[in-house]
This record gives C-alpha cells, sequence and structure tokens, in this order.
C-alpha cells in the first residue's frame, strides 16, 4: 500500500521500530505534525487566528461525515469518547425502570456512565460466548423499558467485530431503544456501514492517526430531538449572548449539542490532517493490505502455545488480534526489549495492524514472539 520510501517519509519513527499497538496509540504521519505546527502558527495571531481554527474545525466534521455516512450538521465534536457517553446519558434523561444493554467485550466509555449510582436505569449485560457476541443471546435482553442498547463496532478487548446489521434489525424489532456505536477500533481501519446506528461516537488518537483530545459524534438527523444533550455550555446553545441569555438556554438539537465549550482546535487540526491522510489512501485499500497480515498472525497462533481470544470467522475481524499466556508480562516485555511493540494487560496480550504495517513487522513479531515463549 505505501512504497518502502513513502513509508518512512511518512512515518520516519517506523524505521527501526515493529509498531503493532495501534489498538492504544497510533503513529501520526508527518501531515499531522505539520497540521499541529500549523495550528500553533494561527495561534500566535490572536482572534485573527480564529476564522483558522474554524476552517480546521469545518474540514474536520466534513471528513467524519464522509467516514460515517452522515452529513456535517450530523456531525459534533466533543473531548473524548467518554465525554461523549457522559453526554449522551443525560440526553436521555432515563427514569426509573428505564433499561439500558452493555456487553462484556466493550470500553469503559461505554459501559460506565449507567452503571454510577445516579443512573437510575436498570442495566443489562449482553455476555459474549467464546469471544463472540451472539444476537440470539441479546435478543431476550430486549423490551419494551429498553431505551438504549450500546456497543463497539469492534472490541478493544479481543477484535471481535459486530454484524451491525444484524443488531439493528433485532434492537428496531424487539425494542424502542437507541443503538449507540462507537467505532474507535474501526474508524480508519475497516469500511463502514453504519446505517443502523443512532448514534456513533470514536476517540481520535487510534487508527485515524490524529491526536488525543477529540470525540467524534454522530447523530442522524431523525434521532436529534432524542439525542440533544441538555448541558450548559456556550458553543452548544443556540442564544448564549442573546438578550435572553440569563433568562433560558436554548440548546441546539442532535450532534450540535455535544460540543459543550469552546472547541479544542488542535485536536481539529490533527483530525483534518490524520483522518484526511487516511481517507485519502483509502480504507479499503488500507483493510486489503493489512487483512491478510491479520490473517497470517491467526494462522502462526494457531500453532503456538498460547490462548486465542479472537474468534478466527473472517467476517468478525478486523484489525486486532488478542491472545493470553500464562507469562504475557515476560513475554511483553520480551519483546519491547527488541523494538516490538504490542499491549499486555491482565494476562492478555493484543497485536493491532494497520495499513502502515508490513508482511516483514509480522514475521519479525512471530519469529520474536516464539522465542520469547521459549525463553521466558
Amino acid at each position: 500500500m505505501l512504497t518502502h520510501e513513502s513509508r518512512l517519509a511518512d512515518f520516519p519513527s517506523l524505521r527501526e521500530m515493529c509498531y503493532l499497538n495501534t489498538a492504544a496509540e497510533g503513529i501520526p504521519p508527518t501531515v499531522v505534525l505539520e497540521a499541529l505546527q500549523q495550528y500553533g502558527a494561527d495561534k500566535t495571531l490572536g482572534m485573527d487566528g480564529r476564522k483558522r481554527h474554524e476552517a480546521q474545525y469545518d474540514a474536520a466534521k466534513a471528513l467524519v461525515a464522509q467516514a460515517y455516512g452522515l452529513t456535517p450538521q450530523e456531525i459534533g465534536i466533543c473531548s473524548c469518547s467518554s465525554e461523549a457517553y457522559n453526554l449522551a446519558a443525560l440526553a436521555l434523561r432515563l427514569q426509573p425502570g428505564d433499561e439500558v444493554i452493555i456487553n462484556d467485550l466493550d470500553f469503559p466509555a461505554g459501559v460506565t456512565p449507567w452503571l454510577q449510582p445516579t443512573c437510575p436505569a436498570t442495566v443489562k449485560v449482553w455476555r459474549a460466548v467464546e469471544g463472540a457476541l451472539r444476537v440470539e443471546d441479546l435478543v431476550p435482553l430486549l423490551s419494551p423499558r429498553t431505551r438504549m442498547v450500546t456497543t463497539s463496532l469492534v472490541s478493544f478487548y479481543n477484535g471481535y467485530k459486530l454484524s451491525l446489521d444484524a443488531v439493528s434489525e433485532a434492537v428496531r424489532r424487539h425494542s424502542p431503544a437507541l443503538l449507540a456505536v462507537d467505532v474507535t477500533q474501526a474508524l480508519g481501519r475497516i469500511p463502514l456501514e453504519l446505517g443502523g446506528a443512532d448514534l456513533i461516537i470514536s476517540s481520535t488518537h487510534k487508527w485515524i492517526l490524529a491526536s488525543h483530545g477529540g470525540g467524534l459524534v454522530g447523530v442522524p438527523s431523525a434521532r436529534a430531538e432524542e439525542l440533544t444533550v441538555p448541558a450548559g455550555g456556550w458553543f452548544n446553545l443556540q442564544n448564549a449572548f442573546d438578550a435572553d441569555r440569563f433568562e433560558r438556554a436554548v440548546v441546539k438539537p442532535g450532534a450540535a449539542s455535544f460540543g459543550v465549550g469552546m472547541p479544542n482546535y488542535p485536536a481539529a487540526y490533527a483530525v483534518r490532517a490524520g483522518l484526511g491522510y487516511v481517507l485519502g489512501v483509502g480504507v479499503e485499500r488500507i483493510d486489503a493490505h493489512a487483512r491478510p497480515l491479520v490473517h497470517a498472525c491467526l494462522e502462526t497462533l494457531r500453532k503456538l502455545p498460547v490462548e486465542l481470544l479472537t474468534p478466527a470467522e473472517d467476517e468478525h475481524l478486523a484489525g486486532i488480534v488478542a491472545f493470553r499466556h500464562p507469562k504475557a508480562e515476560a513475554i511483553h516485555a520480551y519483546l519491547h526489549e527488541r523494538n516490538i511493540h504490542i499491549m499486555a494487560h491482565a494476562g492478555r496480550l493484543r497485536v493491532a495492524i494497520h495499513g502502515y504495517n508490513t508482511a516483514e513487522d509480522i514475521e519479525r513479531l512471530l519469529s520474536t514472539l516464539q522465542e520469547a515463549i521459549n525463553h521466558v
């Protein structure tokens, strides 16, 4: 996908490093670093730089809309995915007896707002079976009281990719619930079809290769009334500086209500550059390049004395492969000493494969992993 020369030009830190941890932190291309420098230059203009900031913000929203299959008016930007979920909880105005469905493959950001003592809803857990979320296990949890089903499209834990169409159909058939989908581990890595989602959320520092400090929110206009955040602020208000501003607060509807204060303009510059880079290369091309590397990784892992956590069906694969080993931390340290970067946590090892990775990266990982298993 990238030539040897363009890879080193765009990602010079990968010259020696075997980096397979994009699910935690993406490596920004040089255009993102240049965009952040441009932010700094624009900021030195004081208020005269504000129009430049706003242009970058609008350009970032347009790119997110393209990736989500929405319009720019259906996109909001907040500070992170955790903030987005907490604001969504405000928007729902949950009451005692309401129900929210979470799952045990999900990241804490999408789970914990509903587990707070102040949340009046009953929380039900959709549990994975052999690393997979089965729709037939979701259906019995749905009821007329279900207000929201929240899930990641791709699990941070084991890389399982949800069958979103089937989930959306089940939610619509068996409840009046909204479906919230976190695409943090999918955006920029696999092609997206998000027509069944009512709320779309992503962070910005992983597969789209941008910076920290952004939460990318999509709310289709048909759901704007149901997902309008009743929060104070100014950027999210229609009448923040009007004559009646001390008498009432009128919130912008839908996605715009998630941006409650001064935008994180540096993150907007980075999103415009990083997501622009990814979309310029083409997500389909990225997936076509990286998918065989995922398969090669899985094929070898099946032969090693590890517990594979990632379901092997191709339709449920994205960019993450995860496995367990009793000496995971020691294996991780062995790899890291050799400049091979993956993730380790509580006995679980996770490999994340993006478009800037190569067959040589995978060969280096797998051969060194076998050494590590024998060594530790």
